[in-house]
């Protein structure tokens, strides 16, 4: 999915994911945001497919990396950009918005998460026990790092790296801190912020809120992203042009996009000006903006390369083809088949070159046949 948009951008349900936490943080009163952005920087300023907003200027202001930060204004808040053009990871993007952070309590939301849990509680707890930082934890889900003190609220460990205990709870991406928590950091350039955790569960000072109410995912991978879109509740998108005998079931259709006649969708996500060609049958598939899905798919992500026409797509490791793929003109003309992206290794356990027939059509469609 990132190829074509920053993580945080991607479009979920009716706007980008990043806008779900810029207005969940808004509700619980936060006056004053920053971004640190990494990949395609120049996309969180795009008129569409962006975060939004208005007035977008380079400030005088520097970030700790040296780099100009651009200020704008969304919904009446202000949001500043701190660009990193190499990536500073968790802690050291903190440091690197040292002078934006101040000294007073921050809520910090990882990019890639959409919650709905209670964040006026997790700032209540962070203010109310004075902890340097407080994290947000959920009592199940498969990266159980946490050992946590329920009786006190501290967190005693993380994977077992001070020997005071497994992991009983699972981390969010979400905290509360004050800037003392820099004070903690590793001086180095590029660092997790997970050092610095440790060096406060030792001292006491590193608390948790157990958050287990309401929705919580990490959208990093596509099939927690097409399962997020399976939420009731959440607005769907509007201005979407669907063709009264296509059929799309529990997909999400993004605004501008057009689904043609007969076209039947499952569990798909089209994102904002994407198009399904008529008769197109897609399941778990996600179609790109500005691309024309055509053939028949499964668990793929339909897109282009520049100067295209029509989609190739890219399948995760282990899945097979159905029917048929549609090639563009510039992908066949470039000479590229089946020895040069068909046989990519990933696909060796479900199309090895000794159990499929594989036929090339004027029709720009490669078939394969078991």
């Amino acid at each position: 999915m990132t190829n074509r948009l920053p993580k945080p951008l991607v479009p979920f349900f009716d706007r980008p994911l990043i806008r779900h936490a810029f207005d969940a943080c808004r509700a619980v009163g936060c006056e004053d945001v920053a971004i640190n952005v990494h990949h395609l920087p120049e996309m969180w300023r795009d008129e569409i497919l962006g975060i939004g907003g208005e007035d977008w200027q380079q400030t005088s202001e520097i970030g700790g990396n040296g780099v100009a930060v651009m200020r704008g204004m969304v919904d009446g808040v202000p949001l500043r950009l701190f660009h990193e053009p190499v990536l500073l990871e968790t802690g050291g993007g903190l440091r690197n918005v040292r002078q934006w952070l101040g000294g007073g309590d921050v809520l910090v939301h990882n990019g890639d998460i959409f919650s709905s849990m209670d964040l006026a509680a997790l700032m209540a707890a962070h203010r109310a026990n004075g902890w340097v930082a407080t994290l947000a934890l959920r009592s199940h889900g498969t990266a159980q790092h946490i050992a946590w003190d329920a009786a006190s609220g501290r967190v005693l460990d993380i994977r077992n790296r001070l020997g005071r205990g497994e992991g009983t709870h699972v981390f969010t991406g979400i905290y509360c801190m004050n800037g003392a928590l820099l004070d903690e950091l590793p001086d180095e350039d590029v660092v997790s912020v997970i050092p610095a955790f440790l060096r406060l569960a030792a001292a006491g000072k590193l608390g948790g809120v157990l958050l287990d109410e309401g929705a919580w995912f990490d959208l990093g991978e596509r099939e927690s992203y097409l399962d997020a879109h399976q939420l009731p509740g959440l607005r769907l998108p509007e201005g979407a042009m669907i063709a009264a005998t296509a059929e799309v079931t529990r997909s999400v259709i993004g605004k501008g996009a057009v689904i043609g006649a007969g076209a039947r969708l499952t569990e798909c996500v089209v994102w904002p000006g994407g198009e399904v060609a008529a008769g197109v049958e897609l399941e778990r598939c996600i179609v790109y903006s500005q691309q024309i899905a055509t053939g028949v798919h499964r668990n793929m992500d339909l897109w282009l390369t520049d100067g295209e026409k029509s989609c190739h797509s890219s399948p995760p490791h282990g899945v097979c083809y159905q029917k048929s793929i549609v090639w563009s003109e510039a992908w066949l003309a470039a000479g590229r088949g089946w020895q040069g992206w068909w046989c990519d290794s990933r696909f060796a356990p479900c199309l090895g070159a000794g159990e499929v027939d594989f036929e090339l059509h004027a029709a720009k469609s490669a078939r394969i046949h078991r």
